[in-house]
């Protein structure tokens, strides 16, 4: 009598179902097990399955099994039946093709590289509440990149000090003004404090400057507390809100799309924690699929890298995610990533930041084009004339590129520009 039954879920010769989620994985067997029992394997536990034949079981649910159709080298495409996945629930899905799988001693490695969601899965979901087009009419930018700063350093500033370098941003032609990763509501910076100093010299920059500014502050907490610095933000006149969205977990996230979007704030979400799974290329899980979910759930921007700063990430995962967000239709890309129609669900907007000054911006460009986010931090900071001159050099760097000619070019009538580039030239951190 058989002991297990995980070949049962291959059938290379099974052509998904119309609604069936795909979902693409890189995986290597362990020692002893052979391709085709592993990828039975992933589909067994993530769908129907167990470790050993059952007595009985209602003839049915042999339609719920996923099936294991596609073996190229160590690449598996799945297919998922959608009357396993709950209607509008990511967090469950994620408990299926993310979980237990991941944990099986069969496997020596195994990473999610992407999923192809079906348009009857997708209408559970209501994506960004704006779309690129909205943000845009809402900061009432249209033709250029979108640009930000987080006060360097990170943590530490006092909420006046905060707004204050805050101020110096806009003036220097900044659209945002970012609260960083680990900067929420300390004793030397309360929330509270820091909306209310922030709203004073917002309303300064814009009366002084007649264009309009905005910030991405930090609202990442348990549910209830984020609810009530969303209510502090509408309150005070903010159209955006910020949250780790991965540590802070996909339901939260949920939860906080809509009630953010009741109050009509964007969600700027920040990724710390992503690499912690998406870093090493054999197993976890993707920052393109991180992405994707992130855009389902709907928020409205997410850090995707710039694959000229401090942090890693190459040129093609930078346009890869980009295309993700801002595309409605993604082709396949052979191991890297499935095919995808976004419908109905709105856009979101790439955001570039980590380790860049002006000298970097037109490579950036480059690879994003203007519809993004471009965050530029301690290199405006860092300026030789400060934070003001800093960003007035980002913005003429940005100038160049749109006009096509040169940084060095540009920089024998811009000043700012010129001394950022005596000071940075076009350095790349390490």
């Amino acid at each position: 009598m058989a002991i297990d039954w995980y070949t049962e879920f291959v059938d290379t010769n099974y052509e998904p179902a119309k609604d069936d989620l795909i979902c693409l994985y890189y995986f290597e067997p362990a020692a002893g097990i052979t391709k085709e029992e592993a990828a039975g394997r992933i589909a067994s536990e993530s769908s129907t399955g167990t470790w050993t034949t059952l007595f009985t079981m209602p003839p049915r649910m042999k339609k719920l099994e996923a099936t294991a159709f596609e073996l190229d080298k160590n690449f598996v495409k799945i297919a998922y039946p959608l009357a396993l996945w709950e209607e509008g629930n990511a967090v469950q899905l994620m408990s299926g093709i993310a979980g237990n799988i991941f944990g099986m001693k069969a496997l020596k490695n195994l990473r999610l590289l992407d999923a192809t969601l079906p348009s009857a899965y997708l209408r559970g979901f209501k994506g960004p509440h704006f779309g690129m087009d909205g943000i845009r009419k809402m900061m009432k930018v249209y033709d250029r990149p979108l640009t930000g700063a987080v006060p360097k350093p990170k943590i530490g500033f006092s909420a006046k000090e905060h707004a204050e370098v805050g101020y110096e941003t806009w003036m220097g032609g900044f659209d945002f003004v970012k609260d960083d990763e680990n900067l929420t509501s300390t004793s030397f910076n309360q929330f509270d404090d820091r909306v209310k100093y922030m709203t004073k010299l917002r309303d300064k920059a814009e009366q002084e400057t007649g264009e309009k500014k905005s910030a991405f502050l930090n609202i990442s907490a348990d549910v209830e507390t984020m609810k009530k610095r969303a209510d502090l933000l509408a309150k005070y006149g903010w159209n955006y809100a910020m949250i780790d969205v991965v540590v802070a977990g996909n339901a939260s996230v949920m939860t906080m799309r809509d009630y953010c979007s009741d109050l009509g704030l964007a969600i700027h979400a920040h990724r710390a924690f992503h690499a912690t799974f998406d870093r090493n290329k054999k197993h976890g899980m993707t920052m393109y699929f991180l992405a994707k979910l992130m855009r389902l759930i709907g928020v409205s921007q997410i850090h995707t890298g710039t694959a000229v700063g401090k942090l890693t990430g190459t040129k093609t995962e930078s346009i890869l995610l980009a295309d993700l967000l801002r595309k409605r239709k993604i082709a396949e890309v052979p191991h890297q990533c499935l095919d995808q129609d976004w419908g109905s669900i709105k856009t979101a907007f790439p955001v570039s930041s980590g380790g860049l000054h002006p000298g970097l911006v037109p490579d950036v460009l480059d690879i994003y084009g203007k519809d993004l986010i471009l965050l530029v931090s301690g290199g405006i900071h860092g300026h030789p004339k400060g934070t003001r001159a800093g960003a007035r050099a980002t913005m003429q760097a940005i100038e160049a590129w749109q006009e096509g000619v040169t940084l060095d070019e540009k920089a024998k009538k811009a000043a700012e520009l010129r001394e950022a580039l005596e000071k940075w030239g076009y350095y790349k951190p390490k």
